[in-house]
């Protein structure tokens, strides 16, 4: 099954996107947007720099667990992973955006 990126409405009224892999893990969450045409940018955003992998950037959390997040050519974090307990699981997971990210389809759920 290929990736999709699901939008939903926050009860902030903000738009958000999460992408899921195939088997629909979530593997990465969008920022806030307070427009449908912003996240909607955010999510071609995604597609974009998603295939450069200096855009992913390793992070650790205070208890020890590791994340990523992407960002956009002007520096914006534009989403964030879900934690790992390993790198190599961290790895995995801006891999499987990559792959997922390109070609998955879009369903709004708002």
């Amino acid at each position: 099954m290929a990736g999709k990126f699901c939008i939903t409405k926050g009860k902030d009224g903000k738009d958000y996107f999460v992408l899921k892999a195939g088997n629909g893990e979530v593997i990465l969450q969008s920022q806030g947007y307070s427009s449908a045409s912003g996240c909607e940018n955010g999510i071609e955003s995604v597609r974009t720099n998603s295939q450069d992998e200096s855009k992913f950037e390793c992070r650790e959390a205070k208890d020890g667990r590791t994340y990523f997040v992407l960002k956009a050519n002007n520096g914006q974090e534009i989403g964030r992973s879900q934690m790992y307990k390993t790198d190599s699981g961290c790895k995995n997971g801006m891999a499987s955006v990559a792959k997922n990210a390109i070609d998955a389809t879009v369903v709004d759920e708002r």
